[in-house]
Formats: structure tokens, sequence, C-alpha cells
């Protein structure tokens, strides 16, 4: 060929029902019971397992794909729903094609299928949900055009035409993923009462830092993630107050404590640049490139002239390298020629959650008559998940504190993940082991790994229950999303 020239390459390929990016689950794994259903998750280096491509964030793609499905399910992929035909080929069957224009890494190509349903929540966002979660999903998720328009406000247009919502059966591994146009979340997001939204804020700031704005290898990963935790927090400060931010940036820096203190301060995995020559990304992932990259921002933000200031660099800085990937040292130099011219939290709603927690550590036996549940009273459930979050840091309590804890806030009543998931540890933590079977249930009944592995591993941990674990681990390893699966699998000592 002369250069210029174009040609078309044509590839047949298939996956395994083993791919690593993909989880196909039995009919008797979704709500519905009577579908199969099937979703992938390519980020960071799984997307070689459905299809040949260049795995790598450094190169960007669009992407237009027709999926031939059974005519009762629907398909959904990571880019805008371009119609849909009766398959020429068997009429028992369905196409829905898709094109993505906006060149994507392809950790960012998505594809589900399954029996879903949608429910218009915004101008530009459905919400795609088995039947039986639909309309909770599209309660809890109504804030989604307010979190747009002022991440809008704050990075610049939203290029990506429509953003939907799907979530996910309970195996689904994260939070959420921030596929382009179809962002997939964790159906443990559902508490109710919109209290963990934050992720959908997350997952918006994505569509600005991480996928039109990328890194360009997973050692600099914390450019995607700190933005975005920076981004997501600004729009928590706009939406519920500026207080609300720093409370939240103050539970980041506590929760970079707890992985620092689980790898362990020596530990390369800890740096903001780690080497990872050798290491696969799914092992190294954690909350470092999320916390420590905000805390860089943010401590970035007081040094420079606040917040104000702050989000003029970054509005140029997506500005200047949309569309691209980029490592550290570009983002760097785009800081230093903005600022070339050229600083606290506010502490209120946290120290209520300290207070609390101090009032538990210091109390003996005699001074458990004096908690009741007015101690919660005016506490918000970020604040909850705060309290518990500074218990965990300290030495285990005494089993007749967490028994009176139950007594007086009955925390085993609570369905919010993010407070049931602390609240769990905290009991499994003290040896307490009417908490066993609750701890179990968590673990397994969704698996999303924040939530699954430490639990496991305090499990573990607990001689009374190690057995247990092992054994319940084993029982639902097949049900298990394969990266869960394979870590879990590391963290009890059951490598296959």
């Amino acid at each position: 060929l002369h250069r210029g020239q174009e040609a078309i390459v044509e590839i047949s390929f298939e996956s395994a029902p083993k791919s690593s990016a993909l989880q196909w689950l039995s009919p008797e794994q979704t709500s519905g019971k009577k579908h199969p259903f099937l979703f992938s998750q390519c980020q960071a280096t799984h997307c070689r397992a459905i299809l040949p491509c260049q795995d790598t964030p450094a190169v960007k793609l669009t992407y237009y794909a027709e999926i031939s499905v059974p005519k009762e399910l629907v398909a959904l992929m990571s880019a805008n729903r371009d119609g849909e035909m009766p398959d020429p080929e068997d009429s028992s069957r369905k196409i829905y094609r898709f094109s993505q224009n906006v060149p994507i890494p392809c950790y960012l190509i998505a594809l589900v299928v399954g029996a879903l349903e949608s429910r218009k929540i915004g101008p530009r966002t459905l919400v795609w949900a088995e039947k039986e979660l639909v309309d909770k999903s599209a309660y809890e998720f109504a804030e989604t055009e307010a979190m747009l328009k002022t991440a809008e406000d704050l990075a610049g247009p939203y290029i990506w035409g429509q953003y939907d919502l799907l979530v996910l059966p309970p195996s689904f591994p994260y939070g959420g993923m921030e596929n382009p146009c179809l962002t997939f979340v964790t159906p443990t997001l559902l508490a109710g009462d919109r209290s963990l939204s934050n992720v959908i804020a997350h997952e918006i700031s994505h569509s600005w830092t991480g996928n039109l704005v990328t890194n360009k290898t997973w050692e600099h990963f914390w450019l995607n993630e700190g933005h975005t935790v920076y981004l997501e927090r600004r729009i928590g400060g706009r939406l519920f107050g500026e207080q609300f931010r720093h409370f939240k940036a103050l539970g980041g820096w506590r929760e970079l404590q707890n992985t620092i203190n689980t790898f362990g301060d020596k530990n390369p995995l800890t740096n903001l640049i780690p080497n990872l020559n050798e290491v696969d990304p799914d092992v190294a992932y954690s909350s470092v490139p999320y916390e420590k990259g905000f805390a860089l921002l943010f401590y970035l933000e007081q040094l420079l002239g606040g917040p104000d200031v702050f989000i003029g660099f970054l509005k140029a800085y997506i500005q200047q390298f949309a569309y691209k990937s980029i490592v550290t040292e570009d983002w760097k130099k785009c800081l230093y020629s903005y600022f070339k011219d050229k600083v606290g939290y506010d502490e209120t709603l946290a120290n209520a959650c300290v207070a609390l927690s101090q009032r538990w550590i210091k109390a003996k036996e005699s001074d458990l008559g004096s908690f009741s549940s007015a101690d919660l009273k005016e506490m918000s459930s970020h604040q909850l998940i705060e309290f518990l979050a500074l218990l965990l840091l300290e030495a285990p309590l005494p089993v007749s504190h967490v028994q009176r804890m139950q007594q007086v806030y009955d925390f085993n009543a609570i369905h919010n993940s993010e407070i049931r998931f602390r609240w769990l540890r905290l009991c499994i933590k003290s040896r307490w082991e009417e908490a066993i079977p609750l701890a179990l249930k968590m673990a397994t009944d969704q698996g999303r790994m924040k939530f699954t592995r430490p639990l496991f591993r305090d499990l573990y941990s607990f001689d009374k229950c190690r057995d247990l674990a092992v054994k319940t681990f084993l029982e639902h390893r097949a049900s298990m999303h394969p990266v869960t699966s394979m870590l879990v699998g590391k963290d009890l000592k059951q490598d296959q």
C-alpha cells in the first residue's frame, strides 16, 4: 500500500466462556430469573479477551457495531444507540446498532445483553435495569441531569450526546464504570434515599477526565481518577454545599490512610505513579490513585488561589488534552505554564463523627449505658459512614461494645451498602460471632470488590470462621466475576 491508501481488514474471532472480560449469568443469577445476562468489564486490560485490539489506553478509536441477540433481550453498548431491526438471518433474533464517533481507548468498549427496561430520567438520560429494579433505580438517580449540568459548568460542554445509566446484577465488581454514553453501576448504590449518588457524580466526571483526557499507561491512572474525584467533589459542593465537599475530602483522606495501612507504607503500590512493570493493573488497583491524586489537587487548589481559580486550570487542562492520551509530565507542564506568575478544611460535619467515635473508643463497660439512639439523631448517612470508618482505623472494640451499639443504633437494620459494609467489618474485627452469617451474606450477595474483598479478608483473619469463609467462597466462586474470583482467591490463599 502507498501512504494515504486505506485498507479494510476483516477478522473472524470468538471469545471464550471463561473470558476475563465477560460475565455470563444464568437466569437464576438475575432478578427476573427467566433469561440469561451478559456484561463486559474491559478496564484495565481485558478488552483483548473479547476482540483483537491494541489493548492500551495510548491508542484511541471510534467504533460502529451491530449486535444480534434473541429478540426478547436488549443489547446496549458504550455508544449512541443507532436503531434496531429484525435479524434477516434468524427471525427469533434482533439486531441492535451502535456508533461511537468520539475516539476512545478500547478499555471503554462495553456490551451488555439482558432482559432490560428503561425509564427516562432526564432530557439525555435513560436508566436501564431489569424490570424488578428499574423504578427504584429511576428514583435513586433522579439527580443525574442536575449533576450533568453542574459538571458542564465546571468542565466544559458534554460532548458524548446521550448519558444513560445501567444498573447491573449484584456480581458487577466495581461501584461504577464510566463506559461512554452508558455508565455501568452496581445495585449496591440503591440506598433508597439517593445518599450514594456521589458515584454517579464520579462517573459523570469521567466524561471529561478519563474518557476525553486519558492516561497513556496505567502507571498514570491517577490522572484519570484523581481529577475525577476532584470534579465529583466539586459537583457535590455545588449541589450540597462547600461544607459537604470538605467533609467528603476528609473521608477520602481516611480512606487513603486505610489503604496505606493495608498495603504497608513502604509498598511501591502506594506511590502516586507506581511502577507496573510485570504487575497486573487489577492487582495494583486501590484507592491510592483516587485519594492521593485528589489530595494533591486539593492541596494545589488551596495553594494556588482557591476553588474558583483552580477550576480555570482544570478547564484549560481538559481543553489542551481533549481526545489525547497523556502522562503526568504533560499535566505538570500544563500546570506550571497556567500558574507561571505565581490555604484548610471546614470540619464542622466531621467533628460530630470524631466526637462520637472517641466516646465509643474511650468507653468502659460501666459507660455503655450512656449511649442511646439519640446519638445519631442529627447525623446523616454520610456521617454514619464516617463514624464507622473512624472506628475501623482504631484497635478493635470489645464485643460488649459492638453488641451495645447494635442494641441502641440497630445497624443490622440499615441496608445502605456503605454503612452496612463498615458495620459488619467492625463486628468481625471485634470477633462478634453473630455477625459472621451477615458478613458472609453481604460478601456473596453482591460482587463489588470494594465490599467483597475486605469482608472475606476479615472473615479469613478471624480463626473461628476461617474455614467457613473459604468454604463459602468455594461454593460461590463459579458465579463470581472472574476478576473478583481471582483476587478473593489470592486473599484466601485459594489460588487455582
